[in-house]
């Protein structure tokens, strides 16, 4: 499951969109709700958006009802294939680059309470999942 597909479901616009009429707090609060509930379910895999773990609260969720896995990557990695997207808010900036070093730098702290990382820089993508799922299950 895509966290981000499912608040746009369930709210029936864009994410952008929400960013853009309500907020990133009224967002947030979106995702901690969902997060909660997809938490509930078994055997699922929940890929969920890179500022979730700024609320205490969704790790605690993560970890408690699953196992929390943090997918890293070097900032020209995470560039590379954001490059040409407009639907990321927070990197709607002139310098998308030193954005994403910026969110990574402030967000390594509660990235570091995650247990299990996977640096995804040089992995394929079917690397990545077959790695996810020897963890998970």
């Amino acid at each position: 499951m895509d966290l981000d597909e499912l608040i746009e479901l369930k709210e029936q616009r864009a994410i952008s969109d929400i960013f853009a009429k309500e907020g990133e707090p009224y967002f947030r609060a979106l995702e901690k709700k969902i997060l909660k509930l997809v938490s509930k379910e078994k055997k699922f895999i929940v890929a969920c958006g890179g500022g979730i773990v700024l609320d205490k609260e969704n790790i605690k969720t993560m970890k408690k009802t699953g196992t929390a896995i943090c997918l890293k990557a070097d900032a020209d990695a995470v560039f590379k294939r954001v490059s040409g997207f407009t639907h990321r808010p927070l990197l709607r900036t002139a310098e998308p680059k030193k954005q994403i070093e910026l969110l990574m730098k402030m967000r390594a702290p509660y990235y570091a309470q995650i247990d299990t990382v996977i640096d995804t820089s040089r992995l394929p993508v079917k690397a990545v999942a077959e790695k996810i799922i020897k963890i998970t299950f």
